[in-house]
């Protein structure tokens, strides 16, 4: 994820993520500093609702769909992750940062992610996520963008996460967290000061690791019934989709397609965007 700076991408994703859905059910979570009967959202807001408590919704009395019963620890096993980090050099920066434990100790935090739905919804999710996270850090290579320091992720004219002065938000972690209006929210999400410290992305595995998913539930999650190709256009829009870089939309695809046929389960359709 580089250049997701778009606003009317970000407002058609936010859009079908508030209309996406079946009428759920209410199940009670942790507290995330809300009171015991308000939901914190997915940008980390307060409150009840659809808005609160409906897709995206981290902790409280969320609304979440049906679960599949998958358990993603036995998807994501250790011969599933180590085929994907044993691509990377051994000089590689992430062959010695990125770990399965991690991962799943972050997914923990994310009670929906790769749980709902079919059995074949939770597996394509899954593959999904990995392929992406594949391709955006070379096979776990990566923690930080290349030449990320030189490039200019901030959105002056976002006044509520507004960027610090010496601060970088270039890619970093396995979905590549860019701009300052993605690294407030994060942190805001996750418990840490996105804004005054975006490092920290690139140096705490859990905080890498809960970025990505954070990202990937906010933005991703909502669309992933529509195919492969919506989660393509969530993480990197115009860059890539409607001609923009099939090359790379094709390697994605390629990966996504690889896991699926792994975790025995059809890619479904609409792969491109």
């Amino acid at each position: 994820m580089v250049a997701f700076n778009l606003a009317n991408t970000l407002l058609t994703i936010i859009l079908s993520g508030i209309l996406l859905g079946s009428l759920p059910e209410s199940v009670v979570g942790q507290n995330c500093g809300c009171a015991a009967d308000q939901c914190c959202s997915r940008y980390g807001y307060c409150g009840t609702g659809n808005d609160y408590c409906g897709t995206g919704c981290q902790e409280g009395p969320c609304y979440v769909s049906p679960s599949s019963g998958v358990v993603v620890a036995d998807v994501v096993t250790d011969p599933f992750f180590n085929a994907i980090i044993d691509v990377a050099a051994a000089n590689c920066v992430g062959k010695n940062f990125y770990t399965r434990a991690a991962f799943l100790e972050a997914a923990n935090s994310y009670s929906q992610f790769g749980t709902t739905g079919s059995v074949d919804d939770s597996k394509r999710e899954i593959a999904a996520f990995f392929a992406h996270v594949t391709h955006e850090t070379g096979h776990f290579c990566y923690t930080e963008e290349i030449d990320g320091p030189s490039k200019d992720y901030c959105d002056e004219d976002n006044t509520e996460y507004p960027c610090v002065t010496g601060k970088g938000y270039y890619g970093r972690g396995p979905i590549q967290l860019s701009w300052n209006f993605n690294y407030g929210p994060a942190g805001k999400a996750i418990g840490f000061d996105g804004l005054n410290n975006p490092d920290i992305v690139a140096s705490d595995v859990l905080v890498s690791f809960k970025t990505a998913l954070w990202y990937w539930m906010t933005f991703v999650h909502p669309v992933i019934g529509e195919g492969f190709g919506a989660t393509i256009r969530a993480i990197n829009g115009a860059l890539e989709c409607d001609g923009g870089n099939p090359d790379t939309v094709n390697a994605r695809v390629g990966y996504y397609t690889d896991y699926c046929n792994e975790l025995g389960v059809a890619p479904g359709d609409n792969l491109r965007c």
